[in-house]
């Protein structure tokens, strides 16, 4: 079967729909999905960023907000932009490292339409808590997060992330090493691993 995996950090705004529409997308093709979270910040401070870029460069980020209010409204996803921006995604990312297959890919739909579609910060222990009992997944996951485990394979996805080329999220590399950027290269990348399954 085609696979494909999906890189992405929940504080990146095109990452919210592409996990929305990924999988629905991917199974017309018969494309499996990898759900690969990782972290942009150590990726943006290796280009000598501190902060998102759509902040460091305000014309960047006054279109990227307007070019997601007419991707999400074409789309019909709610879209509320988070306050602050970017969030803090670190919890979050464990968490859904401590997840496997389905319970993952739920998890992470669930963040991110908490954060883009309703607004809601995606930082407190709480809130993911809640998330999680909402989905009814091990309400223990909170915990393991935090153990050496855990983050040791948060800085390898980030570490992967390097070694493959990625710059930014969403990226989706394919088995024979293709990489693309952005969620308007979601279908190219569909594309090329069914083809090449």
């Amino acid at each position: 079967m085609a696979s494909l995996s999906f890189w992405f950090d929940f504080a990146s705004t095109y990452s919210y729909p592409a996990a929305m529409r990924i999988e629905h997308r991917a199974e017309k093709r018969g494309v499996s999905i990898v759900w690969r979270p990782f972290l942009l910040g150590p990726i943006f401070a290796d280009q000598g960023w501190r902060n998102s870029p759509f902040n460091i460069y305000p014309a960047k980020g006054r279109y990227m907000w307007r070019d997601m209010e007419r991707l999400c409204a074409a789309d019909g996803l709610p879209f509320v932009r988070p306050n602050p921006f970017p969030q803090n995604s670190l919890l979050a990312a464990r968490v859904a490292i401590a997840l496997e297959g389905d319970a993952r890919s739920r998890f992470c739909r669930a963040i991110f339409d908490d954060e883009f579609g309703q607004g809601v910060s995606i930082d407190s222990a709480d809130r993911i808590a809640g998330v999680l009992q909402d989905l009814d997944l091990p309400a223990d996951t909170v915990a393991r997060a935090g153990s050496e485990d855990v983050k040791s394979a948060l800085r390898a996805s980030v570490e992967e992330a390097r070694g493959l080329g990625i710059f930014g999220a969403p990226s989706f590399t394919t088995p024979d090493g293709e990489l693309f950027w952005g969620f308007d290269r979601l279908e190219a990348a569909l594309d090329w691993a069914c083809a090449r399954a």
